[in-house]
C-alpha cells in the first residue's frame, strides 16, 4: 500500500566520522518496530561496504526506510567527506531536510562543514542532534554556539538559522528537547522530523525521476535509486531515458520498482511522486539520468558536481 504524499518524509543525516550517525539510524529502525527485539541486527547496520565496515566510515550513501505512527519517514546516510563530494550533491537533492548529528564534546568538525555548506546552498532546514549528552566532557550550550557560527559563515539564511534542537544519546536509545530531562526514546526525534521536515516536493505531469545512485544486482542488473519527481512507475511500464544534454540513452521497460522498507529494498506495484525508489530493467543508464514517460522532452536539471581536485607535493 502506498503511502499519502502528507505521510511522507525524505531526509538526510549529516554527520562527522564517530559522532554516532550509525549508531543512530540503527536505534530508528529499532524503535520504529522495523526491526523486532527478536530479530539478530549486526552492528553498523547502513555501513554495508566492507571499507565502510572496516573503517567506521560511510562512503557510499545508503537509503533506508522507517514507520513511525502512520508516517514513512525516508532516511539517507551521507558520506562525510568532501573526497566523496559527488555523491553528496546528488543525495541531497533526494531530500527536503536534514538532522546535523554532532558530539557533545567536540562540536561540528571541518568534515561537516563540506556537507553542511552544500546542504544550506539547496535550502534545506537543518534539524541540530547534539549526540553523546552521556559523555562527563559534554558542553551542549558551547556546541550550539558553535554550529550557529558554522551555519552562518556558510551564509545560511535567516530561516536556517532558526533550528530545532535536540539532545540525546543514541546508544542509550533516547532524544529530547532538554539535555536534563532524559526521555526514554527516540520519538521527539521522530516528532521532530514530522513537524520540521516539508513534505517531498512534487510536480504535475507525467512520470519522472532522476537516478541519483547506481549499485548492480546479479539477478536485476544495473539499478538506479532516486526520489520520483512526478507521475508514477509500475513494472513493466515502457520509459526512455535522457542524459544531462537530453540525449535519448535507451527506451525500455521497467522490470522492477523497488522501494526501501527498513534496510531491505522489496518490490512494489507502483512507484509515486515523491518516493525514493530504485528502478530496474535499464542496460545503459547511469547516475544524474533521467528516466521519464516517453512524451517527456526534457531532462531534470541535476546538481552541478564538483571536479575532482588532487594535491601533490615534489620533493
Amino acid at each position: 500500500m502506498s503511502t499519502p504524499i502528507e505521510k511522507m518524509r525524505n531526509i538526510a543525516i549529516i554527520a562527522h566520522v564517530d559522532h554516532g550517525k550509525t549508531t543512530l539510524v540503527d536505534e530508528l529502525l529499532k524503535q520504529s518496530g522495523t526491526f523486532r527485539e527478536n530479530e539478530k541486527t549486526a552492528e553498523r547496520m547502513m555501513d554495508s561496504n566492507d571499507l565502510e565496515k572496516e573503517r567506521g566510515i560511510t562512503i557510499l550513501a545508503k537509503t533506508t526506510s522507517v514507520e513511525w505512527k502512520d508516517y514513512r519517514i525516508n532516511i539517507v546516510d551521507t558520506p562525510g567527506h568532501a573526497d566523496f563530494g559527488g555523491e553528496v550533491e546528488r543525495i541531497l537533492d533526494m531530500v527536503d531536510g536534514a538532522i546535523v548529528l554532532v558530539d557533545a564534546a567536540e562540536g561540528p568538525m571541518p568534515q561537516t562543514k563540506f556537507v553542511v555548506s552544500k546542504a544550506l546552498k539547496v535550502g534545506l532546514r537543518p534539524i541540530v542532534a547534539v549526540n553523546k549528552i552521556d559523555k562527563p566532557e559534554r558542553r551542549p550550550d558551547e556546541v550550539i554556539n558553535e554550529v550557529f557560527d558554522l551555519f552562518a559563515n556558510l551564509d545560511a539564511t535567516d530561516e536556517q538559522l532558526d533550528f530545532p534542537i535536540l539532545y540525546g544519546s543514541a546508544k542509550q536509545g533516547w532524544m529530547s528537547t532538554d539535555y536534563e530531562n532524559p526521555t526514554d526514546s527516540m520519538d521527539s526525534l521522530f516528532e521532530m522530523v514530522v513537524n520540521h521536515v516539508p513534505v517531498p516536493k512534487v510536480e504535475e505531469g507525467p512520470f519522472r525521476f532522476l537516478a541519483t545512485t547506481i549499485s548492480s544486482d546479479p539477478f536485476l542488473g544495473r539499478i538506479l535509486t532516486g526520489r520520483i519527481a512526478s507521475g508514477s512507475v509500475k513494472p513493466n511500464q515502457a520509459i526512455k531515458i535522457l542524459n544531462r544534454d537530453g540525449e535519448l540513452v535507451e527506451q525500455c521497460r521497467v522490470s522492477k520498482v523497488l522501494a526501501f522498507r527498513g534496510l531491505e529494498r522489496v518490490p512494489v506495484e507502483e512507484g509515486n511522486a515523491g518516493d525514493i525508489v530504485s528502478l530496474a530493467g535499464t542496460t545503459k543508464a547511469n547516475v544524474a539520468d533521467t528516466f521519464c514517460d516517453p512524451s517527456v522532452s526534457e531532462p531534470m536539471a541535476a546538481q552541478p558536481i564538483d571536479p575532482p581536485t588532487i594535491s601533490m607535493t615534489f620533493r
